[in-house]
């Protein structure tokens, strides 16, 4: 697989023409591609200087010419959230009829889009810039090679590390405040910071009670933690 990262300027692109006329910056969340209409369904966070520069570029987007359907689902201040199709760009359509496919989330201020794309092989990509220089302005920030092994062990580290995720959440609020009060008051520096009867009297509980709780949240997330360390070894 080959990654590549760019800074990508459209010409015919509603987000990128719109953060040229506006202060005011795109984060995608969500995207998908319909293959019959040829357009992109994106649901982006929009982030602007002020309300009133906000409603500017939305209204701006909104009227488009190549903005298929605009939707404002939630708005705070300065900060909004939407929901658009737009027509597929030439760039867009290089990439996909190449094979390429995105890798991930586009963020788009001052006229400039980052995207993360990859390719099967190093050939696809190579015709794919060559392409895309043709109609659209573009600099490379990085371009790697990810062997099958790498990806792998991506995969293993992201599962790692979403159990050890798993082990934080599966403290009770007891046990992490807990532990939270513990780390903060330095009760596991060496010499202690402070000590099981100071962190009951915090808590209103017996010392007995504390260590309890620290003993329990320990053995919940050091286990994942644990799993976590075998994983980076092999």
């Amino acid at each position: 697989m080959i990654d590549i990262s760019m800074n990508m300027e459209q010409h015919d692109c509603p987000f990128i023409d719109t953060t040229l006329d506006h202060d005011i910056a795109f984060s995608t969340m969500h995207w998908t591609f319909d293959e019959a209409d040829r357009t992109l369904e994106t649901r982006m966070v929009v982030q602007a200087e002020s309300p009133n520069e906000l409603n500017n570029g939305l209204q701006s987007l909104r009227d488009h010419p190549n903005m298929y359907d605009f939707r404002l689902q939630k708005r705070w201040k300065d900060t909004a959230q939407i929901r658009t199709n737009i027509d597929e760009t030439d760039a867009m359509e290089r990439i996909r009829s190449n094979g390429g496919y995105i890798t991930g989330p586009f963020y788009i201020e001052d006229g400039s889009e980052l995207w993360h794309v990859g390719f099967d092989s190093g050939e696809d990509a190579d015709e794919t810039l060559s392409e895309l220089d043709r109609k659209n302005e573009f600099g490379i920030i990085s371009r790697e090679k990810l062997d099958d092994v790498l990806t792998q062990e991506s995969i293993r580290s992201v599962v790692a590390g979403l159990d050890l995720v798993s082990a934080c959440r599966s403290l009770t609020d007891v046990e992490q405040k807990t532990l939270e009060a513990a780390v903060e008051h330095g009760y596991f520096e060496t010499p202690r910071g402070t000590t099981l009867d100071a962190l009951a009297n915090e808590f209103d509980v017996s010392a007995p009670a504390v260590s309890k709780n620290i003993r329990r949240g320990q053995k919940k997330i050091m286990r994942s933690a644990v799993q976590t360390l075998e994983t980076i070894d092999e």
